[in-house]
């Protein structure tokens, strides 16, 4: 393992911190993953990949601390309410007693997964404000940390329910406006990078994000990859006034906080092997683009 230092990735199962994890792993890093079920499709994937195992929840403060026992680094994910697993106040439960515990074991390094949107201005999304509240908490610690706000996933794009079973696309920005998006996979080889140059990045809280993309350039990528006319429109008027979560945050994206503000120059420099969305739609997103053309549904986030 090259003498590399333990890291113990929260969240491995799920798609941040699978990314992680298996980014490290692939650069020789000795990792350890807390989760619920050890006996899971994931987590026996992770330990065939070479992941040390570990059953706990975020609620057993004990088994996060034998988890953290030897380690150097923690990357710190929780789930949002949003998904419905949990409660707002759970996640910011979740998110200080990770980083509360890392002072406590003598974590080095914590990297702790944010939001986009995240920041000192309030969004009225609990998503964000309760990401903004963790990392609050955090910089009060006396830890070496560093917090990255992915922008949305591109893995997103394809979820059901923006159109695609109907060879149509309805998203967030006005069709000419852009917005930046980030493949999952990256989020894992930033993570990596963090760990492997750590005094450029302690201490730093910025967002990440892989390419920027514009209304019409996913009508003319969706058209091309379905081999027929995808158009794009924005979200009606009349369809954001029924629906408030949305309607916040095609607010977030006009006032540019969720169009992203990561430095995609700088991203490039930290991760060479960034995803364009292209690439991505053409490479690891083709089944999922392919699978929500015949799949129809309403928005999983649409509360």
């Amino acid at each position: 393992m090259n003498n590399r230092p333990l890291i113990l990735v929260f969240g491995a199962t799920g798609q941040q911190g699978g990314s992680v994890a298996t980014a490290l792993i692939k650069a020789g890093w000795p990792v350890r993953v807390m989760v619920r079920n050890t006996l899971s499709e994931a987590s026996v994937s992770l330990r065939d990949a070479g992941a040390d195992v570990v059953e706990g929840t975020f609620d057993d403060k004990d088994a996060m601390r034998a988890a953290m026992h030897g380690a150097y680094g923690v990357f710190s994910v929780q789930p949002s309410s949003p998904g419905g697993a949990v409660t707002d106040e759970e996640e910011v439960r979740y998110g200080k007693t990770i980083a509360e515990l890392s002072v406590e074991c003598g974590i080095k390094h914590l990297v702790y997964s944010s939001g986009s949107a995240a920041g000192d201005e309030p969004t009225g999304l609990a998503h964000y404000e309760t990401k903004a509240l963790i990392e609050r908490y955090i910089r009060t610690l006396p830890i070496n940390s560093t917090i990255v706000r992915p922008a949305p996933f591109m893995e997103l794009l394809v979820m059901p329910g923006f159109g695609l079973d109907e060879k149509r696309f309805t998203f967030f920005m006005k069709r000419e406006k852009q917005m930046q998006v980030l493949a999952v996979e990256d989020i894992g080889k930033i993570v990596t990078a963090i760990y492997t140059d750590p005094e450029r990045f302690k201490g730093k809280t910025f967002e990440i994000a892989s390419d920027v993309v514009t209304g019409q350039q996913l009508e003319e990528l969706f058209s091309m990859a379905a081999g027929q006319p995808v158009p794009y429109s924005r979200f009606t008027d009349e369809f954001l006034a029924a629906n408030p979560f949305l309607q916040k945050l095609t607010a977030l994206v006009d006032d540019g906080r969720l169009a992203g503000n990561a430095d995609l120059e700088s991203m490039r420099q930290i991760n060479p092997e960034l995803r364009s969305f292209k690439s991505w739609l053409e490479g690891p997103g083709r089944s999922e683009f392919e699978s929500s053309l015949g799949t129809s549904g309403k928005w999983a986030f649409n509360q």
